[in-house]
Order: structure tokens, then sequence, then C-alpha cells
């Protein structure tokens, strides 16, 4: 008997998705199916290439399709196709090249929130999606550093050029300003700053736009809610109260913007002893995860206090680049892995929020 295409498919109907929670079928993964006598080919396609269990999937389906009669041979290839999280509304337009732009906030200064940003970036690039970068944080513009950028923009007669370092495109203020030259703007002059970073310069087919938000709520994330579709927000805070108390207005701000908060990341989260290896809760522990569970919001991980990746980001190598293989570096890569599966669950919801005026 010939094997059918119908056969196959049910076959594969046993391997779901982890994060979505339905079979790889009916979430249409299974594309260009072929049988060839006894030999079956069929390509998954996944929603992100940062899938921590590609390799399992794959492994599943193969064994799967593998138990159906007649089936001697089988040939599986792994792709990813990111998905727009959210589309326009009519008042948000998308922005031109961007599929899902993704801001990376903080109740408070000092967090470590713009070497987390650099650092997911690089993490999500580095899985084989394509990334950029804008630095919201228009008054202390510090992406250019921690990448290790000096530039001059160009343009193409129409955009902008956006800088390129280490596979980000990435666009900043740090690239129009001198290094002492202090940025003294009102409201309008940030909304208008922002608005160019997002429609005048020519991103290119970006999967995922990381914006480093300036600590604390204001004008930045008012632009943000109200002018472009977000995907949503990581919150990142370390363990200590102060800062657990400014996240927990950060997450209630942007529910007031309607922007998701897709995770919470607890920074600086302990310190391991260089000499003894002992672990050290210098800022307490556990913060972050209690409160993802009070506010109901996902809870991405864990990342360490870490002397290298200061570093990094003061020698413009950061600590994906320079150090991949570390312990903190794969905990940043893991984060990233959540991120990337928040994003991917937030595409297949379907949720249309309507955008609430701020007064």
């Amino acid at each position: 008997m010939a094997l059918e295409h119908a056969d196959i498919l049910r076959a594969l109907t046993v391997v779901q998705d982890p994060d979505l929670h339905r079979d790889i079928v009916s979430l249409g993964f299974i594309k260009d199916l072929a049988v060839n006598g006894d030999a079956v080919s069929f390509t998954i396609e996944l929603t992100t290439p940062a899938c921590p269990v590609k390799d399992q999937m794959r492994d599943q389906a193969r064994a799967a399709v593998l138990q159906v009669p007649g089936v001697a041979r089988v040939d599986v290839t792994m792709t990813a196709q990111v998905r727009h999280a959210i589309s326009g509304d009519g008042t948000r337009q998308p922005v031109d090249g961007v599929k899902n732009i993704i801001a990376v906030g903080a109740g408070k200064g000092g967090v470590g929130k713009t070497t987390l940003s650099v650092n997911l970036a690089l993490a999500l690039a580095k899985s084989g999606s394509r990334v950029g970068m804008i630095d919201g944080d228009i008054y202390g513009p510090n992406v250019p550093i921690m990448l290790g950028l000096q530039t001059q923009l160009g343009t193409d007669g129409q955009k902008i050029i956006p800088a390129e370092k280490f596979g980000l495109q990435v666009i900043s203020m740090g690239f129009l300003a001198t290094d002492d030259s202090p940025i003294i703007w009102r409201g309008p002059m940030l909304h208008s700053a922002l608005q160019q970073f997002f429609r005048e310069v020519r991103w290119l087919d970006l999967d995922y736009l990381i914006v480093d938000m300036p600590p604390g709520t204001g004008d930045v994330a008012l632009t943000l809610g109200q002018t472009v579709p977000v995907a949503g927000a990581v919150l990142v805070t370390t363990p200590q109260q102060v800062s657990l108390a400014d996240t927990r207005r950060a997450i209630a701000m942007y529910r007031k913007l309607n922007i998701p908060t897709l995770g919470i990341v607890e920074n600086m989260s302990y310190f391991v002893c260089p000499g003894c290896q002992k672990e050290s809760d210098i800022f307490g522990t556990g913060g972050g995860a209690r409160l993802s569970e009070s506010m109901t919001v996902p809870f991405l991980g864990t990342v360490p206090l870490y002397q290298p990746i200061r570093e990094g980001g003061d020698s413009g190598i950061p600590l994906m680049i320079s150090d991949s293989d570390s312990p903190a570096a794969k905990a940043i890569a893991a984060v990233a892995e959540k991120l990337a599966a928040q994003v991917s669950i937030a595409s297949y919801a379907k949720t249309t929020i309507p955008l609430t005026l701020v007064q």
C-alpha cells in the first residue's frame, strides 16, 4: 500500500510544541511534505530560531513517522519563521522592516538594564534571528559604548542606515552627540527623536527590535505605547525590595499603555566567589520570582553578578561575544529563549487590545 500524506500527518500529531501546547500539524509547522516510495521528507518551521527544544522536536517527529508502516527513511529539516505578535491597529502603524518590538525597561536605574538589553539582543542574534536595537535612553545613550561602536550614520537618500555590530542593526542618539554634550530636551523633542528612530531608519527584515528604555516611567514609554505596536516589555529588576517596588510600578505603567509584560528578569541575582565558588545573595534572593507570581507575569530567569559582564560593557565586547560559554552567558541565553517563546505565544493568542489614551 502506498504511503499517504494523511498517514504521515496523523503520526506527527503526537509531537507537541511545549510553549503553545498544540501539535505541530494543527499549528501549521509541517512544510514541504514529500513521500517517495518508503522515504519521507518534510520541514518543521518553528516560530523562532531560539527554540531550546528544536532538536528534541526533530527527533520526536522522525521517530513518530518511522512508526508508520512502510516508512524506512525520514529526513527532517528544521527552519524558523518568526511571526508578528501584534500588528497595527489603525492608530499604531507597524514599523517597516520590523516584526516584533520589545521594550526592555526597569523601574529604576542601576539594575543593569542596558547591559542586559545588549546581551539579550546578541543572544537572540546568535540563535539565528535578525535583531536590531534602538537606544531609547535619549539622555544617557550608552548602547554604542557597550557595543564598541563609533560611527557616523549614513543615508540611502531616503532613510538613515543603522550602524551594524556583531550582527545587530543599531540606532542611538550617541551617534549624533559628542560624549560630553548633554541632551537637554523637553518631552516633544524626545517624542520626535524616537519617532525618527522608528520611522526614518532603514530597518532590514528584523525579527526582533529591542528598545533599551530609560529607567522609570515617562515620555519615552508614552511615545512607545501610543505610536507603535509593541509585542511586549521585559522588566529588569534586582532582588532587593526597593528595586522590586519600582518594577511593580513599571509593570502597572505598561499595563496602562496596553503593552503586555513578556516577563521579569532578576539581574545581579547572586554572586559566585571566584576563589571558593560559594554563592552569595548580595542583594537578597527570589524577589523577581515572587514579584512575577504576584503580578501574574512570566518569570524569564536570573542572571548572576559576574565581573566579566561589566568588563565586556566597558570594553565594547559584550559577554555574549567575549565569553559565551560562561555560566552567566548561558543564563542570558536561557532568558532570551524564554523571551522568544513568550513572543511566539503572543503571536498565536490573536489578542487585540484597544489603545488606552493616557492623559
